[in-house]
């Protein structure tokens, strides 16, 4: 079990828009390439996400579903890459002075991945996980600038 944390310079809100939207979800994702579908209860609990991941030509089509949805909290998903396997993924964020903590946890549940020794795993999944939340920090602070910058222009 791999567990990551980053600071972020915006609202747990901006960080659940970000997660609501799913069709980013290959901009914030290290190894999702391309989005197929999401389906139209997204995100609800049950619904899915339809994607591939790799580097063309080889790209594998899978789904990520989210298990349970409680914005700006918590967020769970079960993100599908067989033929390696699956992970549960966990998002918690919590309010600081100056913006918001996100926890990020990925656990694989199922697949050869398991098998990887625990230590090479999860340091592995560390690592790809330090860019998977800088990209998310990226986009949720976006959504904070362009919201503030907004807010400057209509006063």
């Amino acid at each position: 079990m791999a567990t990551n944390y980053r600071t972020m310079e915006c609202e747990p809100r901006h960080v659940f828009e970000v997660l609501g939207n799913g069709w980013l979800y290959p901009g914030w994702v290290v190894g999702a390439s391309r989005m197929r579908g999401v389906d139209e209860a997204w995100p609800a609990p049950s619904s899915a996400l339809h994607h591939s991941f790799g580097v063309w030509p080889v790209l594998l089509n899978d789904a990520t579903s989210m298990l349970e949805w409680d914005p700006p909290r918590h967020a769970l998903l079960k993100a599908r890459a067989w033929p390696v396997g699956e992970a549960h993924v966990t998002i918690d964020v919590r309010e600081t002075e100056n913006g918001c903590r996100v926890r990020m946890i990925e656990d694989t549940v199922a697949g050869p991945a398991r098998f990887v020794p625990g230590a090479v795993r999860e340091s592995m999944v560390h690592a790809r996980n330090v860019e998977t939340l800088h990209r998310l920090a990226y986009l949720a602070e976006g959504k904070a600038k362009a919201e503030r910058k907004s807010a400057e222009g209509k006063a």
